[in-house]
């Protein structure tokens, strides 16, 4: 039960708010004790004071022989209230007068106020206020204790204790009563709380498992779809948003991957079939002189040469992608790998008569991988030797602009059409017909650029398609002079 994300959120909800209700409840029940407690002491200060004004003037108008006793009489009389209790006392403590406790009818044990104000509770106070104008305190009794004041005053020259007694009865069944309300609420708001929390939870987490339900039904099969959005603006729109975001990622990934698997396959079937054709040409036949077995043995050994090529291109990318690939980088100079790549290139060229022309440059030193390098040189030079005409021209050219060096490569070939420059980079596309290797040529398998690319991006730099119309193409690399390669890039 506990596993369901409501029921924790119900929970937590619930127990928060019950903390809260329980700490209101003591803070009310403090604070309203408090104030209750101020506001009996005040009325007992301000119905003394009424009290010994009463006794004055009863002094005042008196004629009696023991005219104080007969004001005392006549202020209890005058001030006498339920569930309260006067008492005169002498300067020695002595009881000289006093009230009864006025209770009402209904109650089955009236008080006697004389036995109150004989207790040891009321004499352990008078005891303490003794020594005090004013003093309040608590006496023992009745049914929940007095609120006691006293105070000292003179009367005909004589000094007195004036002691006031009120019940705490009432304000005792006043505060059963408050604590009987939060005992029938705090239970109920619970209730109701923890059901509308389980609710709301309900409803708020309703689109995660709407989601959580769409999304196990995603499979490779029908990865083109995507979770609902409900609201965009809120966290679980967002959640949708880059959950369909990674949909989008993977579904881009499995399509590459899926063309790079067919592409793989389409390159690697037509060197295996020159290969089993041609052995099973030369097995056919009984008697072949060492002529034709040489021309046998030479196609198959073209073939065996560019399927070995197209397997390390791809050993190659496939260590890229998973960041395998050991980069060795040291400081080389640039402009001398690229003359040495030109001199290893102008054989081909001289074979199309096509003219391979470094125009040199200031020594560029630079920190990378040279045999990377040296691959990334190559592929470019021999792509440009491929796609010119016989009698074409090729420039290759190295400048440093700020803290990179350019290096281009210009060719005179046909060009590439622009809605497909976009692609050229991708594995095993060509652009064209025009541009893509015959069957006996030895040309590539649409990776050479691809490879490029990533070992310009492994030096922290980038290989770029310049410049491609009817009269020729440029490849620039951009090679930073420090890559700050690391071991193994990807």
């Amino acid at each position: 039960m506990l596993d369901s994300i409501r029921t924790r959120l119900t929970l937590w909800y619930t127990g928060v708010l019950a903390l809260v209700l329980v700490a209101l409840f003591v803070t009310t029940y403090l604070v309203f004790l408090r104030s209750v407690q101020r506001r009996m002491d005040t009325d007992l200060s301000e119905l003394s004071k009424a009290f010994l004004a009463t006794v004055r003037a009863e002094l005042e108008d008196q004629t009696a022989p023991d005219p104080f006793t007969v004001a005392v009489e006549a202020a209890i009389a005058e001030h006498h209230f339920r569930d309260h209790v006067y008492a005169i006392l002498d300067a020695n403590g002595k009881l000289i007068a006093r009230s009864t406790e006025d209770v009402p009818a209904s109650s089955k044990k009236r008080p006697d106020s004389a036995t109150l104000l004989e207790s040891a509770s009321f004499e352990q106070f008078v005891s303490s206020a003794s020594s005090a104008e004013q003093f309040f305190g608590m006496v023992q009794g009745g049914r929940s204790g007095y609120r006691a004041f006293a105070r000292r005053f003179t009367a005909q020259g004589n000094p007195y204790t004036l002691v006031i007694l009120r019940s705490l009865h009432p304000r005792s069944e006043m505060l059963e009563e408050v604590t009987e309300t939060f005992a029938w609420v705090i239970p109920i708001a619970i209730l109701l709380a923890s059901g509308g929390g389980y609710f709301l939870a309900r409803k708020s987490l309703a689109p995660v498992v709407a989601m959580s339900s769409q999304a196990g039904r995603i499979g490779a099969a029908n990865l083109h779809e995507r979770l609902a959005v409900q609201n965009e603006k809120d966290e679980l729109g967002h959640l949708a948003r880059s959950f369909n975001r990674l949909l989008d990622r993977l579904a881009e990934s499995f399509d590459r991957q899926r063309r790079f698997m067919a592409d793989a396959s389409h390159e690697l079937r037509t060197p295996v079939a020159i290969l089993r054709g041609e052995s099973e040409v030369a097995l056919s036949q009984q008697a072949r002189s060492a002529e034709e077995y040489r021309e046998s043995l030479g196609v198959l050994h073209h073939e065996a040469a560019r399927l070995t090529r197209i397997v390390e291109d791809l050993f190659t990318l496939t260590r890229a992608d998973a960041g395998q690939y050991s980069l060795q980088p040291r400081d080389l100079y640039l402009d001398e790998l690229i003359a040495e790549c030109v001199h290893s290139a102008r054989t081909l060229a001289q074979a199309k008569k096509i003219s391979l022309a470094f125009d040199g440059a200031a020594e560029s030193p630079i920190h990378a991988d040279e045999s990377l390098l040296r691959r990334m040189l190559l592929n470019l030079l021999d792509n440009a030797i491929k796609y010119t005409p016989d009698g074409g021209r090729i420039t290759v050219g190295c400048r440093r602009r700020g803290q990179e060096y350019a290096v281009s490569i210009a060719d005179t070939g046909i060009g590439i059409p622009a809605e497909l420059q976009p692609r050229i980079f991708e594995r095993f596309f060509r652009a064209d017909k025009a541009r893509s290797h015959s069957e006996s040529d030895g040309g590539g398998a649409g990776l050479g650029l691809a490879i490029s690319r990533w070992i310009a991006e492994a030096h922290r730099g980038r290989l770029e398609l310049t410049r491609s119309d009817s009269t020729g193409s440029t490849f620039t690399a951009y090679l930073p002079l420090d890559s700050g390669c690391s071991p193994s890039a990807g």
